[in-house]
Formats: C-alpha cells, structure tokens, sequence
C-alpha cells in the first residue's frame, strides 16, 4: 500500500538533543564544558531514554520535561560538573531552542508540496514540542504533532503509535514511520508500520524481535521512501 503519511520522532531525529551542550560549550564562563560537552551530551540523552523505559515499566509518568531534569543531574554529575547552577539552568534554556538538522526544513517541505501528511510523535510534552517546532521554523511544513501526554505512557508503548491512527486514520502500512532510536524504529516495525532508522552515529542494530525496514544515515533520502 502506497504511503500516505510520514511521522517522525523529535528529539535525535528532527532536533539535534547535542545542540544544548555544544552551544554552551563555547560561551563565556563554561569554560568547564569545553573538552565534556560530547560525552555530556551523551549522558544526558541516555538517561533521559532509560527514565522515560523505566517509568513506563513502573508504570510511574511523568512530563518528558521532568525526565529530561533528571538525566542532566545525573549527567552533570557523571562528568564532575554537579553544583554548577548556571551551567545547568543554561543548558535547560538551550533544551527549549534546539536546532533542526540542516535536511529537515527542505525534507518537510518535500513530503508536503508532494501531498503526503506530516507529523511529529514524541515522548516530549506539547510546550517543549511547540518551542522546539518554532525555534525551528517547521510548523508550516507539520500536519500535527503529537505527544504521548495525551496517553499518559512513553514509548515504545503500543498506544503511542496508536496516536497516528487516530489522529490520520490511515492503515499503518501507509506510515513511514522515522526515528534516530533504533528501539523506536523497532517497536513501530512491531506495530505495523513502515519504518526508517536514521542511524547518524552508525550503532549496531538494537537486538529486538523486530527490525526497520530501512537505514540511513540522515533524513535526505525520506521523500524517495515516501514514494515522491
């Protein structure tokens, strides 16, 4: 069946989640920062992923806003720079202002002027969507963007991917489904969904019953996928 839809996860995917480390790495006073930032930025986006798998488990939700606070604590610790105030206070502002990778704008205005739905659907609450999505000028180019706020679970959990049904009423073999977590790729491959990994730092394949239909190493290719 011929796609009609193209979702994307946020965060990794559209929004660069290093940009907040990288930016602050090279302004006045974290100096600190400068030789840490990448392994930081590490930290903190794998922290953020594990509380978000943990409390779904747990059954214990919270705002993605929430987990996101807590795995820069833990990642300011691991790297020594727990204390540092205004180091932490400014790389949550920067959270709320990160960039798009350089394809997206042109990759999203492809998929519409070629009559395809576009969306976002993301472990990230509706006030740190609706501040990423216009710090990165793509709301023109977006049908919608959903968070996971409206069920109450993190991904990978089923009644995520139901969001896209619900809100498109599309069958699932007519989503390209597209994430930078290969976890994510697979559970929506699990779902039903056509799906694409973009593998950017060139990780091995997560060891899962399911696996994306297709690799890449950035978004450019997403509208040949689409069928355009």
């Amino acid at each position: 069946m011929a796609i009609t839809t193209c979702v994307f996860d946020a965060y990794g995917t559209l929004f660069d989640v290093a940009a907040a480390a990288r930016q602050a790495a090279v302004e006045p006073g974290f100096e600190a920062l400068r030789d840490t930032w990448p392994d930081l930025a590490n930290q903190w986006r794998l922290k953020q992923l594990q509380y978000t798998w943990l409390r779904a488990v747990a059954d214990a939700h919270c705002d993605f806003w929430d987990v996101t606070q807590d795995g820069l604590d833990w990642a300011l610790e691991a790297t020594g720079l727990q204390g540092d105030a205004e180091l932490r206070q400014r790389l949550l502002d920067l959270y709320w202002e990160l960039r798009a990778y350089p394809e997206v704008p042109q990759m999203l205005k492809t998929l519409k002027q070629g009559g395809l739905q576009t969306a976002i659907l993301s472990n990230g609450s509706p006030p740190m969507l609706d501040g990423a999505v216009q710090s990165a000028g793509i709301g023109d180019v977006l049908d919608d963007v959903l968070s996971v706020e409206s069920v109450s679970i993190f991904k990978p959990h089923a009644k995520v991917y139901d969001l896209v049904q619900d809100r498109f009423g599309c069958a699932r073999d007519e989503v390209l489904f597209v994430s930078s977590n290969g976890w994510d790729a697979a559970g929506a491959s699990g779902y039903g969904f056509v799906t694409a990994w973009v593998n950017r730092a060139g990780e091995p394949m997560d060891r899962l019953p399911w696996k994306p239909a297709h690799v890449l190493s950035d978004l450019t290719s997403i509208p040949e996928l689409a069928g355009l």
